[in-house]
Formats: structure tokens, sequence, C-alpha cells
């Protein structure tokens, strides 16, 4: 149940604060994009420190790149 609503707000994010900042993420998919995929393969706590891991790599010193869901 909650992950309904935590997948809603990352697609709010997605359609409507998204767009207002500009593309620059560093990864492939996006950081909102594996947040989403990840939550909805493995759920909210798993799904969540993946997507946390993820964003804690969301830097100008990182390389980025192609960075699939597991």
């Amino acid at each position: 149940m909650i992950d309904n609503w935590v997948i809603l707000a990352i697609r709010f994010y997605q359609r409507y604060i998204s767009p207002l900042l500009g593309r620059h993420c560093r990864f492939y998919p996006t950081c909102s994009q594996y947040a989403l995929e990840a939550i909805t393969k493995y759920g909210l706590l798993r799904g969540g420190l993946l997507a946390t891991r993820r964003l804690l790599h969301c830097h100008p010193w990182d390389a980025g790149g192609y960075d699939p869901v597991p």
C-alpha cells in the first residue's frame, strides 16, 4: 500500500518537477526512473535501499553512465 504512494510521488516528480529542473542526471536510467524500477521490482525496503545507494552516487565526481537495477 505505501509502495503505491511512493511510486505515485516519484511519478509526480518525473512529470511536474523534473522538467522544471532540466535534465542533468549523469546516469541511465535516471535516478528517479531507477528508484521507480527498484521499488516496483523489490518493494519499498530493498528497492528504497538500492535507490538511496544510487542517489549517494549522484554528484559531480562520479562518472555516471549505464547503471541498471540489478
